[in-house]
């Protein structure tokens, strides 16, 4: 089964159980995808849907920061719960010393030594942790190890 049908499998589990906001979370990556799909006038591929998954984590995780900034937890709470629901889709999470293995092989491959080439590395090595990390942390691993 692949992204696209597991969503609508569990949009329609979250209608039937009358999780309303399970299902309003979930109708909101499957707009994002639909239209996607309508824009591109095709249907996506399970990557196109990663990459839609992590950047809306990643949008939810950088409005998180700024409604804790301004001290409004009430609206924290629910980006908390829709970023739980959203990342159920992702593959499994790297940790910080996977990345950091990962990242040291992918210097070594591409010959980086300095922060110069600090592109270089990050072309490489972005399509290996795709979904799998988040690119603030595989960007900072790769300064530490260019400096």
């Amino acid at each position: 089964m692949n992204l696209s049908e597991r969503l609508n499998e569990d949009m329609k589990q979250a209608m039937k159980s009358q999780d309303k906001f399970k299902l309003s979370t979930i109708r909101m990556v499957r707009a994002t995808i639909k239209n996607l799909e309508i824009d591109l006038k095709r249907t996506l591929n399970d990557d196109e849907v990663l990459d839609i998954l992590s950047r809306e984590i990643k949008q939810r995780k950088d409005a998180l920061q700024e409604f804790t900034k301004a001290g409004r937890d009430d609206l924290a709470v629910n980006l908390k719960g829709e970023i739980d629901i959203i990342a159920r889709y992702l593959p499994e999470q790297l940790t910080e010393e996977e990345i950091q293995v990962i990242v040291q092989q992918t210097i070594q491959e591409t010959g980086a030594s300095s922060k110069a080439d600090m592109g270089k590395v990050m072309s490489a090595l972005m399509p290996k942790v795709k979904g799998r990390a988040d690119g603030k942390l595989v960007n900072q691993a790769v300064q530490q190890f260019l400096q």
